[in-house]
Protein backbone atom coordinates (compact mmCIF):
# COMPACT_ATOMS: atom_id res chain seq x y z
CA UNK A 1 0.00 0.00 0.00
CA UNK A 2 1.26 3.61 -0.98
CA UNK A 3 0.54 6.49 0.80
CA UNK A 4 -2.34 7.24 -2.17
CA UNK A 5 -4.32 4.08 -1.20
CA UNK A 6 -3.78 4.97 2.77
CA UNK A 7 -5.18 8.23 2.12
CA UNK A 8 -8.74 6.70 0.18
CA UNK A 9 -9.16 4.17 2.50
CA UNK A 10 -8.46 6.27 5.40
CA UNK A 11 -11.06 9.31 3.72
CA UNK A 12 -14.06 6.08 3.62
CA UNK A 13 -13.41 4.74 6.84
CA UNK A 14 -13.36 8.06 8.81
CA UNK A 15 -16.21 9.75 6.42
CA UNK A 16 -14.34 12.55 5.80
CA UNK A 17 -12.60 14.32 2.29
CA UNK A 18 -9.31 13.00 0.78
CA UNK A 19 -7.84 16.27 1.32
CA UNK A 20 -8.52 15.86 5.40
CA UNK A 21 -7.46 12.26 5.09
CA UNK A 22 -4.18 13.89 3.58
CA UNK A 23 -3.76 16.66 5.83
CA UNK A 24 -4.44 14.42 9.06
CA UNK A 25 -1.69 11.80 7.31
CA UNK A 26 0.91 14.15 7.17
CA UNK A 27 0.18 15.95 10.67
CA UNK A 28 0.74 12.36 12.38
CA UNK A 29 3.64 11.84 10.33
CA UNK A 30 5.28 14.88 11.30
CA UNK A 31 4.30 14.55 15.16
CA UNK A 32 6.16 11.39 14.95
CA UNK A 33 8.89 12.45 13.29
CA UNK A 34 9.45 15.28 15.34
CA UNK A 35 9.02 13.53 18.49
CA UNK A 36 11.72 10.55 16.83
CA UNK A 37 13.82 13.61 16.41
CA UNK A 38 13.98 14.49 19.97
CA UNK A 39 15.26 10.96 20.94
CA UNK A 40 11.50 10.33 21.77
CA UNK A 41 9.72 7.38 21.93
CA UNK A 42 6.37 7.12 20.72
CA UNK A 43 4.16 4.21 21.69
CA UNK A 44 0.58 3.62 19.90
CA UNK A 45 -1.51 1.67 22.23
CA UNK A 46 -1.76 -1.55 20.46
CA UNK A 47 -0.33 -1.32 17.33
CA UNK A 48 3.70 -0.69 18.29
CA UNK A 49 6.19 1.32 19.31
CA UNK A 50 8.96 3.82 17.45
CA UNK A 51 12.10 4.52 19.20
CA UNK A 52 15.95 5.51 18.17
CA UNK A 53 18.67 3.39 18.65
CA UNK A 54 22.12 4.06 18.14
CA UNK A 55 24.52 2.24 15.43
CA UNK A 56 28.18 2.21 16.30
CA UNK A 57 30.90 2.81 13.91
CA UNK A 58 32.14 -0.25 12.57
CA UNK A 59 34.84 -1.42 9.95
CA UNK A 60 33.65 -2.46 6.68
CA UNK A 61 34.53 -3.52 2.96
CA UNK A 62 33.38 -1.91 -0.54
CA UNK A 63 32.68 -5.38 -2.54
CA UNK A 64 33.97 -4.01 -5.99
CA UNK A 65 37.72 -3.06 -4.39
CA UNK A 66 38.07 -4.54 -0.95
CA UNK A 67 39.26 -1.86 0.22
CA UNK A 68 38.35 -1.27 4.24
CA UNK A 69 36.35 1.73 4.46
CA UNK A 70 35.01 3.05 8.07
CA UNK A 71 31.19 3.43 8.67
CA UNK A 72 30.32 5.91 10.73
CA UNK A 73 27.81 5.96 14.07
CA UNK A 74 23.98 6.82 13.14
CA UNK A 75 20.82 6.98 14.47
CA UNK A 76 18.37 4.99 13.64
CA UNK A 77 14.07 4.13 13.81
CA UNK A 78 13.16 0.76 15.02
CA UNK A 79 9.47 -0.76 15.21
CA UNK A 80 8.29 -2.54 17.52
CA UNK A 81 4.86 -4.21 17.12
CA UNK A 82 2.47 -4.46 19.66
CA UNK A 83 0.31 -7.53 20.46
CA UNK A 84 -2.67 -6.66 18.89
CA UNK A 85 -1.04 -6.01 15.52
CA UNK A 86 1.14 -9.15 15.77
CA UNK A 87 -2.69 -11.10 16.93
CA UNK A 88 -4.45 -9.20 13.78
CA UNK A 89 -1.57 -10.60 11.49
CA UNK A 90 -0.98 -13.88 12.32
CA UNK A 91 -4.45 -14.30 12.42
CA UNK A 92 -5.58 -17.02 10.59
CA UNK A 93 -8.66 -17.39 7.53
CA UNK A 94 -11.02 -19.84 8.20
Amino acid sequence: MNQGILIEKVAKRASISKAEAERAINAVKEAITDSLRKNDKVTLVGFGTFAVSQRRARRGHNPYTAERIRIPATKTVRFSAGKQLKEAVNKRKK
